[in-house]
């Protein structure tokens, strides 16, 4: 029904029974027609209004209507009921979820690794002045499983027209050992395609990235983040990156057409790099907490990357241990790292026979220890090759013992390299689609100790991989 004529009509009724009153008063005929004139004015101010009225509520019908039209819609089979399209930043495919576009944007996205693996224990360092009875036992073992996560991210971002913006990363993991864990959960805010301050636990930049890396360990620990005394450490130029399980990170960076400039403090437990707090056999006490300070700038053009940064922990006496013969507390906590990385990226240009090449290099001066690594690696045609040299120099070294009168056994000093090799390969496409790959994966690893001996059986490491990968 048209509720405008509705009114109309309803008006109109109210004048007719105006004039039949008028008809039969008692007054003048003048009176009448005063009367009569009166009454018909406030009968058209009455109309108007209710006029009003009917058009208003006309509107609101229709917008329901809309509204129930949507919310009955039928979704399209495995996406959420709706509203922005956006593209995950994992894998560009389309993903639809419900948002408030009054504060901006969500986009939802998933990442799927499953691995099988089968790897040999770890090589052991020990020295040529151990006594019996002193070498570390790690309980290391050949290792044959499956392990993964899966990843679930969600992002926000608004932004204005002046390009302001701020915006929230959140990615929890769901471990196949029943763990859940948190990968990033990061705030920034700043101006578009100009600067950006970013809080919360993530990583800034990486200066020895390992492209293709689908299964890398080494003759020594595992240890892009976490130093074993006992073993080999590989320094990556990743101490002060972020992402850490003792501590919290802010970074501002900016760009200006080719450069790129950030700088990134880390705040956290100084000790939790080292495995049970113990560094050259010495157990570390934390007096307080480190900031690492990590600058970096680098430099894109077309295919071209160069990189060079450092990072220092500034906060002196955080962590070391007191001397058993002057009782003084000994600083363990210097830790100055530089490092550089170039690299060649032509995939865009030719992503059949593109390739992407990377060299790095990173230096550590920490106290009375001296670590060199470097390394290079290149992709083509979804097969990569990697391999990484480390020379460590250890200056000093003592090992906790309840038997000896000053709680220590001096070790050191100490060399040793490290060799590793890597390769990996992509079966894209699994099942013919985009989203579904399967990566596989071996490393190879010599340890040779220089003046440190190395056990014979556990000198060499090796490892291969299957790793499934799914986005969504």
């Amino acid at each position: 029904m048209n509720i405008k004529k509705l009114a109309i009509a309803i008006n109109l009724g109210i004048i007719v029974s105006i004039s039949a009153q008028a008809n039969t008063s008692t007054l003048s005929i003048e009176e009448r027609l005063a009367l009569l004139e009166k009454r018909t004015l406030a009968a058209e101010k009455r109309a108007e209004l209710a006029e009003q009225k009917a058009a208003n509520l006309e509107k609101t019908l229709q917008n329901n209507t809309a509204f129930k039209q949507q919310k009955n819609a039928q979704p399209a089979q495995g996406q959420l009921t709706t509203a922005v399209v956006e593209s995950s930043s994992i894998n560009n495919s389309p993903h639809l979820i419900e948002t408030n576009s009054q504060y901006g944007k969500l986009k939802l996205y998933g990442d799927v690794e499953f691995n099988t693996d089968m790897s040999s224990k770890k090589g052991q360092l020990t020295s040529i002045n151990t006594q019996s009875g002193k070498d570390k036992d790690f309980g290391d073992y050949d290792k044959w499983g499956i392990n993964g996560r899966i990843l679930i991210g969600l992002d926000g971002e608004r932004v204005l027209d002046n390009k302001n913006y701020a915006g929230f990363s959140v990615q929890p993991l769901a471990n196949i050992d029943g763990n859940v864990n948190l990968d990033d959960a990061a705030f920034f805010f700043g101006k578009k395609e100009s600067w950006q301050i970013k809080l919360g636990r993530y990583e800034a930049y990486d200066m020895f990235p390992l492209n293709q890396d689908t299964f890398i360990e080494y003759s020594g620990n595992t240890a892009n983040d976490t130093y074993s005394d006992g073993f080999g450490y590989i320094y990556m130029m990743k101490e002060g990156r972020g992402r850490t399980n003792s501590g919290g990170s802010m970074m501002f960076n900016t760009s200006n057409d080719n450069w790129y400039f950030e700088t990134n403090f880390l705040i956290e437990d100084g000790t939790s790099i080292f495995t049970d707090s113990e560094y050259h056999g010495r157990k570390q006490t934390n007096k307080k907490n480190v900031v690492y300070v990590r600058p970096v700038i680098a430099w894109n053009k077309n295919n071209v990357k160069i990189a060079a940064a450092l990072e220092s922990n500034v906060i002196n006496n955080a962590y070391g241990y007191e001397d058993k013969n002057t009782g003084k507390f000994k600083d363990q906590s210097k830790r100055n790292g530089y490092g550089l990385t170039l690299g060649w990226d032509s995939l865009q240009d030719d992503p059949l026979n593109g390739l992407v090449v990377n060299w790095n290099t990173a230096y550590l001066d920490a106290s009375s220890e001296k670590d060199f690594t470097t390394g290079a690696n290149i992709l083509w045609r979804r097969l990569q090759l990697g391999y990484i040299y480390a020379h460590n120099d250890i200056k000093s070294y003592a090992l906790n013992d309840s038997n000896n009168v000053n709680n220590e056994v001096i070790f050191g000093p100490g060399k040793y390299d490290i060799h590793t090799i890597y390769s990996s390969y992509e079966l894209p496409n699994i099942l013919d689609m985009n989203n579904f790959k399967i990566y596989l994966g071996a490393y190879y690893s010599v340890i040779d100790g220089k003046d440190i001996d190395v056990k014979s059986s556990d000198k060499n490491r090796y490892g291969a991989r299957a790793r499934f990968k799914y986005f969504f």
